[in-house]
């Protein structure tokens, strides 16, 4: 593969780019505090949650691909803004990332995680609050609807901000059907993911190209593809540079999501934020790990295919559907497809018609960061 022009480590940083987006995040989080909190006092325990949940954490991938996206079709910082201090893009940005928290918890009530980014999830944090005031009923219910209701919310405020974000509305209107496709896309890879463990065959010879299915809707576009081409559309793109960001992004997307799922089963707590082994406890039907049921001895993956996402899972079982995954050779398939994505990935980057070589240099680095995932 060829390899990356050197570029900075940290490219979520580049041109202050990360700064615009937290900086459009608190403007913004600060206002949905003080409206929650009006409707309210007991709206305030909500409102600190969620604004803990968008400031206190996250990569910004997303916002980084829109706002990067945008730059490559010609976008200039400080041509539009919103007249709150916030530039245009950032908030359009930025809106990515509320939709990105409104997949999280949601993703966590469904898959029943403890934690995100080291921390006690959305229903979690919320059953804890039931249990320290005493108050009566079920807990767990309790915590389950209130994340999915702040979820919801969170739903609401991206749209918001996004049709709000300052810039010209004609732009924002060319851009908004993509936006519009993406969150419907990545509804749809979560029904789907929902869906194969209750109804799929994961021996059947459709499980892997299921699997790649709900790899490309629930993570692969709406990760890069979509917000390439959101940024590309605010930025007036031409139809070539929209598609080129499309051959660019879907690969890398999958690339991304492929890493991620090596990580859900190998990855170190101390990086990831979560468990050892956390998507064999909740059940993910991954690529990596259709590969592998594909490839073990049929003793070896009856057993795996039935403990995983058991509910009775214990910490020893954990390690030993961990080890069948490795020995089965899923993991060195799922690298060569990794390296295979970049490939192209980088490939059509290098041809896309990127009218900023700055960004073209910064969305080399983001590629390279987003499948590595040492950041």
């Amino acid at each position: 593969m060829t390899s990356p022009s050197p570029t900075p480590a940290r490219p979520l940083d580049q041109a202050g780019a990360r700064t615009q987006v937290d900086a459009a995040l608190s403007r913004f989080m600060t206002e949905q505090h003080a409206l929650l909190s009006s409707i309210s006092p007991d709206l305030v325990a909500a409102a600190d949650a969620l604004r803990d949940f968008l400031l206190d954490g996250g990569k910004r991938l997303r916002p980084a691909f829109c706002y990067w996206g945008w730059r490559g079709a010609g976008g200039e910082d400080g041509t539009n803004g919103a007249g709150d201090g916030t530039s245009g893009i950032a908030n359009a940005a930025a809106a990515l990332e509320l939709l990105q928290a409104s997949a999280l918890v949601h993703d966590d009530l469904m898959d029943r995680s403890d934690t995100r980014r080291g921390l006690p999830s959305m229903h979690r944090r919320f059953e804890a609050l039931h249990r320290e005031q005493g108050w009566r009923g079920d807990r767990e219910q309790y915590g389950a609807a209130a994340a999915l209701l702040l979820g919801d919310l969170l739903l609401i405020w991206c749209d918001q901000l996004f049709v709000r974000c300052g810039l010209d509305a004609s732009a924002v209107l060319a851009a908004k059907p993509v936006f519009d496709l993406m969150r419907t896309e990545v509804m749809a890879g979560q029904y789907l993911d929902v869906l194969e463990p209750v109804a799929g065959d994961s021996t059947d010879e459709l499980a892997l190209t299921r699997a790649t299915t709900v790899l490309h809707f629930k993570s692969a576009k709406y990760t890069i593809e979509r917000p390439l081409q959101v940024g590309a559309r605010l930025a007036g793109a031409s139809e070539e540079l929209v598609a080129a960001y499309g051959d660019f992004g879907l690969p890398l997307g999958e690339a991304f999501q492929l890493r991620d799922d090596l990580l859900g089963v190998f990855g170190d707590p101390a990086v990831t934020g979560k468990p050892a082994g956390d998507d064999l406890r909740e059940g993910k039907r991954t690529l990596l790990v259709a590969l592998a049921l594909r490839a073990l001895p049929r003793a070896e993956a009856a057993r795996l295919d039935q403990r995983l996402g058991a509910a009775d899972l214990t910490a020893a079982e954990i390690a030993e559907l961990s080890a069948l995954v490795a020995d089965s050779g899923a993991p060195a398939q799922v690298e060569q497809r990794i390296e295979e994505l970049m490939e192209r990935s980088l490939a059509a980057l290098a041809a896309a018609p990127v009218k900023d070589e700055a960004a073209r240099e910064t969305l080399l680095a983001l590629a390279r960061a987003a499948t590595v995932r040492r950041y």
